[in-house]
């Protein structure tokens, strides 16, 4: 039986409060800062998982929903939503909330493959997962699908 954690294991929350310098002439968060949030969460979630050292592989998809403006809070939740040998992917759930009128709406959402490395930066072997929820479950199984489409992009390059 191969060693698997809990999904929830992985799970990680952070909140950020949209200030001025994070915006562009629109008054709405730049792309490029939610980015870097999102690649800091899935390795913050994947170093949860893999109990170690990470980079990042790629950034599979993110699709920017809505914006996000000044003043509201963002919060992304990330979770290891599948694993290879030493590969990770997680999945990156940003929404933004109005805390003066309590409106809440889902502004990105992301995939990013990690991979556990060791001190000399070569992959290291990580725990398989399992779901306990229904979105767990979700994205578990349609774990297979997404890194056959990564698979077959990468030969294209190549």
């Amino acid at each position: 039986m191969v060693n698997t954690n809990p999904m929830s294991q992985s799970r990680t929350i952070q909140s950020h409060l949209i200030l001025p310098p994070d915006t562009n002439h629109h008054k709405t968060i730049f792309g490029g800062k939610v980015l870097a949030y999102i690649d800091e969460i899935a390795a913050i979630t994947a170093m949860k998982h893999a109990k170690g050292a990470v980079v990042t592989a790629s950034i599979d998809s993110v699709d920017f929903l809505s914006p996000a403006k000044v003043g509201d809070v963002i919060e992304l939740d990330a979770i290891v939503s599948s694993t290879g040998r030493s590969s990770m992917e997680v999945y990156v759930r940003v929404t933004s909330m109005n805390l003066l009128t309590g409106e809440e709406k889902l502004t990105t959402e992301s995939y990013v493959t990690m991979v556990a490395v060791d001190e000399n930066g070569r992959p290291v072997l990580v725990a398989g997962i399992h779901p306990e929820t229904e979105e767990e479950t979700r994205l578990f199984e349609t774990g297979p699908a997404r890194r056959e489409h990564r698979r077959l992009r990468m030969e294209m390059k190549h």
